[in-house]
């Protein structure tokens, strides 16, 4: 099976980028389930109801979110109509929506979880405890975990403790792709962080100038998406998995710049 991991979708740039990346790399590439980190899809921050429709027209299986999932007050009202916009399994319980998800692709079910970080992110529960609880329970053929974090050690730290445990752990957060994709010794496919969906000419996914401003100066700065449309960036991997035994073949990295985007239409 070959499955298609996005990294963090950053506003209308990020959202051109799917639209105009996606159909492409699912045909090239026979991708069979596909998973996007969605929370920064509208304005940066959080995911509309008509965002979510247009990730889910481009053939987007499940969504998964982070510390912005509910910048947006629609996201309340809409996230517990729908069972595949995910909210982090660790954040504060008493927000709405679910994190984690059993999908059924062919004669193979995918368990896709999402997990936020605590190292210099907002108070959340320990993502240890909360994932052994689920794969405690779980006979799913297929684990895929997003885990929505700022530090590598603690991306890692999760990685190696639920090697073999699990399918895949992919980083989100940071926006910027790492180069460590790799399968670690009991099979669990791994990469630090996937990267970012948006604009290539960005801070990312923010205007240059508004963050120059606050690192420069110190003063207060309300950054802005950045709005170059043309000159667009798509991160992600692919992993592929044995039909037979469920086991990892091989996870490789998608990166699309405007460098080499012509190979990708």
């Amino acid at each position: 099976m070959k499955i298609l991991m996005i990294g963090d979708i950053y506003a209308k740039a990020g959202r051109k980028a799917l639209e105009e990346y996606l159909p492409f790399i699912m045909k090239k590439y026979q991708i069979q389930f596909v998973v996007a980190n969605g929370e920064n899809t509208s304005h940066g921050k959080s995911i509309l109801r008509k965002h979510y429709e247009e990730l889910k027209a481009l053939q987007v299986d499940v969504i998964t979110s982070g510390n912005h999932i509910f910048k947006n007050p629609e996201v309340p009202k809409y996230i517990e109509e729908v069972d595949d916009l995910l909210k982090p399994l660790n954040m504060n319980p008493y927000t709405p929506g679910s994190g984690t998800v059993v999908k059924k692709v062919g004669n193979k079910t995918i368990r896709v979880t999402n997990l936020i970080g605590r190292s210099f992110m907002d108070p959340a529960d320990n993502p240890h405890y909360a994932l052994e609880k689920i794969v405690a329970e779980d006979n799913s053929d297929l684990h895929l975990v997003d885990f929505h974090a700022e530090a590598s050690a603690e991306k890692l730290a999760l990685a190696w403790n639920f090697d073999g445990k699990i399918t895949c752990l992919v980083g989100t957060h940071t926006h910027v792709q790492t180069t460590d994709n790799r399968i670690l010794p009991n099979g669990t496919a791994y990469i630090t962080d996937l990267g970012m969906c948006g604009s290539y000419n960005s801070i990312i996914g923010a205007n240059p100038e508004e963050v120059i401003l606050k690192e420069k100066t110190g003063l207060p700065s309300r950054f802005q998406p950045a709005e170059d449309l043309d000159n667009l960036i798509f991160s992600g991997i692919i992993l592929e998995t044995d039909n037979v035994d469920n086991s990892v073949i091989k996870i490789d990295r998608i990166l699309i710049t405007p460098d080499n985007q012509d190979k990708y239409r």
